[in-house]
């Protein structure tokens, strides 16, 4: 990371002095600077290693681009600028709910970086922001791996929740269903598609676990390799089979016999043909991401009876007709805004894009459902 050039006020405006604008625009920069190193070094704090060793260089990055900022600024660094609520809240909201989002958060805060399109910025802090994103986004590539599985249940079964469940209660308010009739409708909604969706994960999931370990490498293959004829050579069979080319098989293969013609096979010999034709950790690394059976379905079931249980809050406490309906689609509505929202935070997108996606696909389906219920409506009769 290249360190930014050391350039003052006059280098940037000349004999000029600063705009208002431009004052601005240095402190808002410099804040963001600020928080940005403070979130590296709290997040150093909680890894240990290599992990450490990087988020605190990216912090020192942080620091060096704050000392840019400052020396424009000189005396009118003070008093300290804060960053923008928006940045606050999304702050607040990483450290209320983990690592995974704070990381999440980080990566928005590189990739939206304004450097690009400001002439006071050099080009050299431009680039460092992009690639801050690009370290930041490796630094979360694992955790999002493990949190894939797991959070594909919660999110979809969530949503799930929310739009069937208020497409529900919506069909049938719409028919003229006396409240408690439609609650009942609802709960029994509740509790069949929660299972549903839980049986159905647990299958999806286990199912889809068994398909990848037939792929995998036998653990114990390696232990054929000593037996094996070196003039005919079938390891070389094995490499091409998975993807390799003649020669890259036929070396790779030769590789493994050089090691094992060895006067003694050492543990680490030994290590190193049964990492050549994959083990145990490629059965973990291959199913990591999918998850565990009953963790999908746990998650499944809990986040589908959370989402499906918001439309029938206006009924649990007595309310009927238009109203209940209006404040059911509003609690719902406010819930898919969350959870899309939640879902870009995590991809280091934006979330707003994936938050309208979610309201307009939920209000799509329980609009459907309540035009069919006001066709088929009993007070029609």
């Amino acid at each position: 990371m290249a360190p930014a050039p050391a350039l003052g006020p006059e280098a940037v405006g000349g004999a000029q002095a600063p705009t208002k604008a431009q004052i601005r625009r240095w402190r808002r920069h410099l804040a963001e600077e600020r928080m940005e190193a403070r979130t590296y070094r709290s997040l150093a704090e909680r890894r240990t290693g290599w992990e450490r060793e990087v988020l605190l260089q990216l912090a020192e990055a942080e620091r060096r681009h704050e000392e840019y900022w400052l020396a424009l600024l000189g005396e009118r660094a003070l008093p300290a600028p804060k960053p923008r609520l928006r940045v606050r809240i999304s702050a607040w909201l990483a450290q209320m709910f983990g690592t995974i989002f704070i990381l999440a958060m980080a990566q928005r805060a590189e990739q939206r970086t304004t450097y690009d399109i400001d002439e006071d910025a050099p080009a050299q802090m431009a680039a460092d922001e992009h690639i801050h994103g690009e370290v930041i986004r490796g630094l979360t590539a694992r955790s999002r791996e493990a949190l894939a599985g797991t959070f594909r249940a919660a999110v979809f079964g969530a949503n799930d929740g929310l739009v069937s469940n208020l497409a529900l209660v919506l069909g049938v308010a719409a028919t003229g269903m006396a409240p408690g009739l439609v609650l009942a409708t609802g709960v029994a909604g509740l509790l069949a598609g929660a299972l549903s969706m839980a049986a159905g994960e647990w299958v999806s999931v286990r199912s889809q676990r068994e398909l990848l370990d037939a792929s995998i490498p036998d653990p114990d293959a390696h232990q054929a390799v000593p037996a094996l004829d070196v003039n005919a050579n079938e390891l070389a069979l094995v490499f091409r089979a998975r993807g390799e080319s003649p020669e890259d098989a036929d070396a790779h293969a030769a590789t493994i016999f050089a090691q094992l013609a060895r006067p003694a096979i050492t543990e680490s010999g030994a290590i190193a043909v049964h990492a050549a034709l994959g083990g145990g950790d490629a059965a973990n690394g291959a199913t990591e991401q999918v998850g565990t059976p009953w963790r999908a379905a746990s998650s499944s079931f809990c986040f589908f009876a959370i989402g499906a249980f918001f439309p029938l809050v206006p009924y649990i406490f007595g309310m009927s007709g238009l109203g209940a309906i209006a404040l059911a689609a509003l609690i719902v509505g406010l819930a898919l805004l969350g959870t899309g929202g939640v879902v870009g935070i995590l991809s280091g997108q934006s979330p707003a894009p994936r938050a309208l996606r979610q309201l307009l696909i939920g209000y799509g389906a329980a609009g459907v459902t309540y035009v069919l219920g006001l066709l088929f409506g009993t007070t029609a009769a």
